[in-house]
């Protein structure tokens, strides 16, 4: 493995262009939506900016008027109360306004994320295949945080600001034009530095923000599988890359605080030089009597509200920027089509009947073609953790088996080649062959995760393109192969599908897939936590309770991948005699790899290779398809 230093970037200059490869940049249109969700409380904060802008334009003309007054002699009578009463003005209006903008700010965060969760749930299964799960945690939690700052940073406050800026400069231009044209200078030579920078800050942001979401990925990665990685002595391989993938972040958070840098100084300098000028040229006009000496006070009093919000300014463009950086990567989510957004277009051309048919099959599947996403096999190959354990699950299972699939699919190959066969209504229907043949991914096309290529699969006679997905997936009960449990209580799992359950139901078929001893183990009952993943279950505790999850649904279609790999004799044969209960009147769709738990289905089929190469029952198939003959000769039923 590469040491940590190996994966820093190389350095690059704050000027140079962005790269091709920096991802997808917002553009401040895409960040006004979020802000104008809030647009009755941003106006009332913009209201007290104005009000604030001119207490403050208000306070060097009465000091100018102060000093008048002293050199005359005469007496200030209310002109000191006026002052400090503005001065009070000014900071309450301030302290309000900042409130206001703190709770705005967490207004957006909060509906950015809302937007983002709901849009992040609804995309097609083949985003997932290609994206990191901790890099899409890492938008929802950092990147949106990051929209806070547009408004707690000064966007805003900057409206007020701009009001006393160009308030500023009209009373300097009226008091001593030659001051002003020399501040000026100073100002715009600033403002050009700025500007220069602030496309940097974004670029570097968001490069910054990935670096985030690589890191939360690899970690999310490494908890997920922290049994495996001890077991496998690899927990500093682990610890290592993860070093690498923080030590990226860190060196592009340095990155960003090295163009920061340069833009913070602007405004100190642009204050220090402006007011060194005016001091020394506006010493020399009063000496000369150009001005008067009250006149000069005030130039100098608006010389400072002046850059006070210039540097505000500065200070919003290089939030902005950072946060346009952060908005590209969610905004990169929010505009990728949902998973049914184009049903409508392929339920259009797609010939089928629409109506279904009691007399037709359940599932038919008719001359049926599917390749998965080049993408999607690249991100699997990716999480070499979670891809070795699998392939070391298949391995034992084909060793079992007698058959093994060792032919190595390449990108973009059909993992279903023409693959055709009906699964009758009442009746179970097994899925059998090797590792890698198509069972799982017919289950997964059923469930419409993925369209096929080619072919039809028909529901009733209906081809289910025609079906909206919430009332296909309505009819069907699905428990996959590796039974996921959610972190909460048994009560929320098994709630999953059907959320007005009565505790009644929930404690029925849990004692049907045989879980009493899980209920009567823990005092809490159904609110007993389950732990993440489900670690407080045993593998086969958490099968069962997932098939617990789908029964309670009463699904008319149940299926069933690999529904008893991770139990034991004894709870085998109790899961048999549960599902033959719940069989009654629905359609079985089972994958297994031990023929002892299918040789009494009512219809078998066999895939190898993306094929069917035999359909019948156990007894037909030993006489006719080499293959399950195998299979049925190595697990010791022939």
């Amino acid at each position: 493995m590469s040491s940590p230093s190996a994966t820093r970037p190389a350095r690059r200059s704050p000027f140079a262009k962005p790269r091709a490869e920096d991802g997808p940049r917002a553009r401040f249109s895409e960040l006004i939506p979020y802000l104008f969700e809030h647009k009755r409380v941003l106006w009332f904060v913009i209201a007290l900016s104005i009000v604030g802008s001119a207490a403050s334009l208000a306070q060097p003309l009465l000091v100018s008027q102060v000093i008048g007054v002293v050199e005359q002699g005469a007496s200030l009578g209310g002109l000191v109360w006026a002052l400090i009463a503005l001065v009070v003005i000014s900071g309450i209006i301030s302290g309000y306004q900042h409130y206001l903008l703190q709770r705005t700010g967490e207004g957006v965060v909060l509906s950015s994320r809302r937007r983002l969760v709901g849009r992040m749930l609804s995309l097609p299964i083949s985003e997932f295949d290609t994206r990191r799960t901790g890099d899409l945690v890492s938008r929802v939690g950092s990147d949106t945080t990051l929209l806070r700052a547009v408004l707690t940073q000064g966007l805003v406050e900057a409206v007020g600001g701009t009001i006393t800026f160009i308030g500023a400069l009209i009373a300097m231009l009226i008091i001593d034009p030659v001051l002003l044209g020399l501040t000026s200078l100073v100002i715009a030579v600033s403002i050009v530095t700025v500007v220069l920078l602030s496309t940097r800050i974004r670029v570097a942001s968001q490069r910054a923000q990935a670096k985030v979401g690589d890191l939360a990925a690899s970690v999310e990665r490494a908890i997920s599988a922290v049994r495996t990685v001890r077991a496998s002595n690899a927990t500093q391989r682990e610890v290592a890359t993860i070093d690498a993938d923080a030590t990226g972040a860190w060196s592009m958070g340095i990155q960003v605080a090295r163009i920061s840098a340069l833009v913070v100084p602007v405004a100190g300098i642009a204050m220090q030089v402006s007011f060194l000028v005016v001091l020394g040229v506006g010493g020399f006009r009063v000496a000369s009597g150009a001005i008067t000496i009250a006149s000069l006070v005030a130039f100098i009093l608006f010389l400072f509200m002046m850059i006070m919000p210039l540097g505000q300014a500065f200070g919003a463009i290089s939030a902005t920027n950072q946060a346009l950086g952060a908005l590209g990567r969610i905004q990169e989510i929010i505009n990728l089509p949902l998973e049914d957004s184009a049903d409508a277009e392929i339920a259009a051309s797609v010939r089928a009947p629409g109506i279904a048919s009691p007399d037709a099959p359940a599932v038919e599947f008719d001359d049926v073609v599917f390749a998965y996403p080049t993408g999607a096999e690249k991100a699997e190959a990716a999480t070499d953790l979670e891809t070795a354990a699998s392939d070391l699950l298949d391995q034992r299972e084909d060793a079992a088996d007698g058959v093994g699939d060792q032919r190595a699919r390449e990108p973009g190959e059909p993992v279903l080649r023409g693959v055709s066969f009906t699964a009758a209504r009442g009746q179970r229907t097994a899925l059998v062959g090797p590792s890698g043949a198509g069972k799982s991914t017919i289950l997964g096309l059923i469930e419409r995760f993925y369209d096929p290529e080619a072919g039809a699969i028909r529901f009733g006679g209906v081809d289910i393109r025609t079906m909206p997905r919430t009332t296909l997936r309505a009819q069907i009960g699905y428990v996959e192969q590796d039974a996921p449990v959610l972190a909460g209580s048994l009560r929320d799992n098994l709630l999953l599908a059907s959320p007005d359950a009565t505790d009644e139901d929930c404690i029925r078929v849990l004692h049907a897939v045989n879980l009493t001893e899980v209920l009567d183990r823990n005092p809490q009952g159904l609110d007993a936590a389950v732990g993440e993943d489900g670690i407080m279950l045993s593998g086969g505790e958490r099968q069962r309770l997932a098939i617990a999850r789908a029964l309670l649904a009463a699904p008319p279609i149940l299926l069933l991948d690999e529904s008893t790999s991770s139990l034991d004799g004894v709870n085998e044969q109790k899961m048999r005699l549960a599902i033959d209960a719940v069989a009654e009147d629905r359609t079985l769709i089972v994958i297994a790899h031990r023929l002892s738990t299918v040789v009494d289905s009512d219809s078998i089929v066999v895939l190898d290779h993306g094929r069917v190469v035999g359909t019948g029952t156990h007894s037909e198939l030993v006489a006719s398809v080499p293959l399950y003959r195998d299979l049925a000769k190595h697990q010791l039923l022939v």
